[in-house]
């Protein structure tokens, strides 16, 4: 059959109805509450216009309220679109224009004002859902333009019955990219594909993926009552991946307003969290700073795996975890917005990052020709099977990064860097878009990163290529300090690194600033890092 996400989660809430869904803050409500408030939440915006197939922005932190606008929209077959709230107002009006919104639904006084400053610029946007008050800004604003102006509270009027037209597995799921180096891009998944690539079919701790709603059912109600915590904001592929597979499962999703590292450590003994979700050292190193902190003083008996995905996670990073608890699983997963989830990195002594042999994940050359298992060569790691249908309104990029072989076959290729070993094994080296040429020889940042990362005195960094008149690229880091560490020179930063890495990928030039920035997702800004480095 063809998987629908909303009946899907439809399915779970009828299968175990008084399990708790969703632990946010103080509130706490169960699959069948849950469910019930989505329902109500589509019901309202279906009567304010919304149709289906129409997409709608949500300008949202982490609420009850964005969860049930995801699930809600889905039910009437309308198209979630996941907005960075961190972005510029030119980045906004972007992603607002780009992705052909009909309404936005946004919550805080702040991105109101800028909601209302972008209105003009945005002419497909003919509604606003405001979630509390709305501020005189965009009242005038919306009132200027003929945008109509909703209370999201009205919802709680409507019915709560799931009685909606019948969904297909064909139905569209948009989601955007992170923008780490360009303009973000809208990945257009059907939600078929969404169901058995992302959510690794309803069964991510599996071999075979489910293949109907009764065996979803079936399985959510043999899955234990475990707590995810999910420390990423919900407009981050990786979130999202993870809310709807743990929805999926019948688990209950642990959900904080904003990452900051003491609730989400305090929340452990709290909502006795068993897995907790970062994405990679952005959000892995204040985590384990605050774990050092706390230990003794919180219990951490209930947790038993960290889960990072989306970014790359140091081996220096997870040492410290696991000296904290030496019983954790640590799990790094493997995957995009483009790719869904690939899979599991293993890591060795050394650092390396391996994936296990899978028929979907292949590496080929430029000209998309598999390379032989055992081959010494670099290639690009593609993925076969259940990949988007491309980026929205973009048919250049998209058949870039999702080309058709000769066979007809269709792939995803991101960039990801690797070689394959004898047994089929992918070795992972970095994103080609990251790679610096420094005298002919290829260096990928991430290598870089893990290694500046282990020095006990940086709090973050991020590496970028600099030109040099004489090797094209140099290696420069841009470093962020403990507060009270002592000053770090290049000299110290680079007899550190030559302990684990060849001379040539050693940095040339760092800069030490305030804060490594970083989305709330905790991604590389790396245009801002070439910035500051170039500068």
């Amino acid at each position: 059959m063809k998987f629908n996400l909303a009946d899907v989660v439809e399915t779970v809430a009828s299968a175990v109805p008084d399990r708790v869904a969703l632990t946010y803050e103080d509130v706490e409500l169960t699959y069948g509450q849950l469910d019930a408030e989505a329902n109500r939440t589509a019901h309202h915006l279906a009567q304010s216009g919304i149709a289906a197939g129409e997409h709608v922005a949500l300008f949202l932190k982490n609420s009850v309220e964005h969860v049930t606008s995801i699930l809600g929209l889905i039910k009437i077959r309308a198209v979630p679109i996941n907005v960075n709230y961190r972005y510029t107002p030119a980045e906004l009006e972007y992603i607002f224009t780009n992705s052909d919104s009909a309404a936005v639904i946004v919550e805080l006084p702040e991105h109101q004002r800028t909601l209302a400053a972008l209105l003009g610029s945005c002419p497909l946007v003919r509604t606003v859902f405001v979630v509390g008050e709305t501020v005189d800004e965009l009242r005038d604003a919306a009132q200027e333009r003929g945008v109509s102006v909703v209370a999201f509270a009205d919802a709680r009027e409507q019915s709560p019955a799931a009685d909606f037209p019948t969904r297909s597995g064909d139905d569209l799921y948009l989601l955007y990219t992170g923008g780490t180096t360009g303009y973000p891009k809208g990945v257009m998944w059907r939600q078929d594909d969404f169901f058995r690539k992302p959510l690794s079919g309803g069964n991510p701790y599996g071999d075979e993926p489910r293949q109907d709603l009764a065996e979803v059912a079936a399985a959510a109600k043999e899955f234990p009552e475990l707590a995810f915590l999910i420390a990423a904001p919900l407009m981050h592929g990786a979130a999202l991946y993870s809310l709807f597979t743990f929805f999926t499962l019948g688990a209950r999703v642990v959900l904080r307003r904003d990452f900051e590292p003491k609730a989400v450590v305090e929340s452990i003994e709290k909502d006795r969290v068993q897995v907790i979700l970062i994405v990679g050292d952005g959000m892995g190193l204040p985590l384990v700073d605050e774990l050092e902190r706390r230990q003794g003083e919180v219990d951490y008996s209930s947790l038993f795996s960290i889960t990072s995905g989306g970014a790359i996670w140091s081996t220096a990073v997870r040492d410290r975890m696991l000296a904290v608890k030496p019983d954790l699983l640590l799990r790094d997963n493997f995957g995009a917005s483009e790719s869904g989830n690939d899979g599991a990195f293993t890591i060795d002594e050394a650092g390396t990052l391996r994936m296990p042999p899978s028929p979907s994940k292949v590496l080929v050359d430029e000209r998309l020709n598999e390379i032989e298992p055992g081959s010494d060569e670099i290639g690009y790691i593609a993925r076969i099977g259940n990949v988007p249908l491309g980026y929205y309104k973009d048919e250049e990029k998209t058949a870039r990064t999702f080309p058709t072989r000769s066979d007809g076959t269709r792939l995803s290729v991101l960039g990801d860097m690797g070689r394959v070993e004898a047994d089929g094994t992918i070795v992972f080296l970095g994103r080609g878009s990251q790679c610096i040429n420094t005298g002919g020889e290829k260096v990928f940042a991430e290598e870089v990163e893990a290694a500046l990362h282990a020095h006990p005195s940086i709090s973050d960094a991020l590496v970028v290529p600099v030109p040099d008149p004489r090797m094209g690229q140099q290696v420069a880091a841009v470093i962020a300090t403990y507060p009270d560490a002592p000053e770090l020179t290049l000299e110290v930063v680079q007899e550190h690194c030559r302990e684990t890495l060849a001379g040539y990928k050693v940095p040339r030039s760092i800069v030490v600033v305030d804060e490594v920035k970083r989305t709330p997702a905790g991604k590389a800004d790396y245009r801002w890092a070439t910035e500051t480095a170039a500068s």
